[in-house]
């Protein structure tokens, strides 16, 4: 056998190993560019010539000191194949070292719940594009990042047997910023926010700025903290916050819960059926055909229009702020400059009550009405029912139903004292109150019939009855 090899010719190419015939057959080495991988043509003799032997390889494994990892079971398969078929047998991996593994070091890892989710793009998938949010919200001493523990890197041998030292990988792991804290192998949130990922430190903001609209490329603002939107908030979008809600332009909107107050610079229009509570105070310009309601007080500067609006407190407009149709309830009182108009629907101004527990009255009034129907149904059915245990049962049912009944009567007797919340709330009105115009105080009612200037409207309690009086 014939065999030619410097380390020049080896890197330039495959190497060839011939049987002792010029015209036999013969194998080509190719090695990987580490020389962790040996692989092998084999090729059948051009004519007649000698065929391969594994013992051949013998020699050219001990000159390239080929003495790791070799397949002696594959290359006996490959050259009686090459032999028995005469045909070339290409890319035979004969010798394959260890590789090594590389060492990592330790680092935080993100939290992978906390990456961004892509949205989906199928055509056919049925998807709400206002419930995807681009922002990452977490809450009070969650889970920001863990530590990834240092793995062991591990050396490995090529076909030579010669040591390859392993890599030492250093990844780009994240670390704590503003409002998180590092306990053990963990970095948590110390308060509820918004993520944010400012290169590799994590940040928790408190507060949610949105520079443009809310719309398709925010979806619904879902936040615990408080939230300024410099832009407006398209229909069909809906707010939650935690804390308090700024909006610097117009408000279309859908639904719209804070936990503190609400200030709209440019007003509120709703659809009918929009609906928006708020914990603290309400502020804007304007509300329309939209239900409200605030613990505090609500102060619009123009107009109330076809609007159902609430206040635990006061509801406040400018000496030129309307009221124009709807319903508006306000503990303390209502100050405004005109209400009510000569056409179309009817103002009607409810003060000095407490509508939630007027709310809640009416419920346990409904209660009682569907309790009497399902009564006076079930004594009739007893009436004609002959069956002893079926009477039984029906007794039973009957005793649950008037005890119910009782306890909606006593409760909405406990709710008649809570309604009347202020006997001292009054109706200011600098201009004209329009006739036509309903206006209930401490649950007495004046239908105004004329037009009514520049009145203070309030509950004399000594006569029971709501007066008037100039300003």
């Amino acid at each position: 056998m014939e065999y030619e090899n410097t380390t020049e010719k080896r890197k330039q190419g495959p190497q060839e190993v011939m049987t002792g015939d010029k015209n036999g057959a013969h194998v080509l080495f190719n090695f990987s560019d580490n020389d962790l991988e040996l692989k092998a043509d084999f090729m059948p003799p051009p004519g007649k010539g000698p065929h391969l032997e594994g013992g051949q390889l013998n020699t050219a494994f001990e000159r390239l000191n080929i003495v790791n990892g070799i397949r002696w079971d594959t290359i006996e398969e490959a050259i009686e194949d090459c032999n028995l078929n005469h045909h070339p047998v290409k890319g035979v991996l004969i010798a394959r070292g260890e590789a090594p593994s590389a060492e990592v070091t330790e680092y935080f890892a993100l939290n992978p719940l906390l990456k961004e989710k892509p949205r989906q793009n199928e055509e056919n998938a049925r998807i709400d594009y206002k419930a995807h949010s681009p922002f990452i919200i977490v809450k009070k001493d969650q889970a920001l990042a863990r530590m990834q523990p240092r793995k062991a890197g591990k050396e490995g041998r090529n076909v030579h047997g010669t040591v390859i030292p392993f890599a030492v990988v250093r990844p780009e792991g994240v670390s704590g910023g503003e409002n998180t804290r590092t306990e053990g192998n963990l970095i948590l949130s110390n308060v509820n926010g918004q993520l944010i990922r400012d290169k590799n430190t994590l940040h928790v903001k408190e507060n949610l700025t949105i520079k443009g609209p809310v719309d398709y490329n925010t979806g619904h603002i879902i936040f615990p903290g408080d939230v300024m939107i410099e832009g407006p908030v398209m229909d069909g979008f809906k707010i939650y916050s935690g804390g308090s809600v700024l909006i610097k332009q117009t408000f279309d909107v859908t639904d719209a819960v804070t936990r503190g107050d609400l200030i709209v610079a440019g007003g509120i229009i709703g659809r009918g059926t929009a609906l928006i509570k708020v914990g603290g105070e309400l502020r804007t310009k304007f509300i329309e055909n939209c239900r409200a309601a605030a613990r505090k007080s609500i102060t619009v500067d123009s107009e109330i229009i076809n609007s159902m609006v609430y206040s635990l407190d006061r509801i406040e407009l400018g000496e030129k702020g309307k009221i124009l149709g709807g319903e508006v309830y306000a503990v303390h009182g209502i100050r405004a400059g005109s209400i009510g108009k000569k056409q179309g629907r009817a103002t009607k101004v409810h003060c000095g009550i407490d509508f939630t527990a007027d709310q809640e009255k009416e419920k346990n009034n409904n209660q009682m009405r569907i309790i009497s129907a399902k009564l006076v149904k079930l004594r009739e059915m007893m009436e004609a029912e002959q069956d002893a245990g079926r009477r039984a049962r029906m007794e039973e049912l009957k005793k649950r139903l008037e005890d119910e009944q009782k306890k909606a009567a006593a409760r909405v007797g406990e709710l008649l004292d809570a309604i009347k919340a202020d006997e001292n709330a009054s109706v200011e009105v600098m201009g004209e109150i329009a006739p036509g115009t309903l206006i209930e105080i401490c649950q007495v009612a004046l239908f105004v019939t004329e037009p009514m200037k520049k009145v203070r409207i309030r509950f004399d309690k000594t006569n029971g009855k709501v007066i008037s009086e100039s300003l």
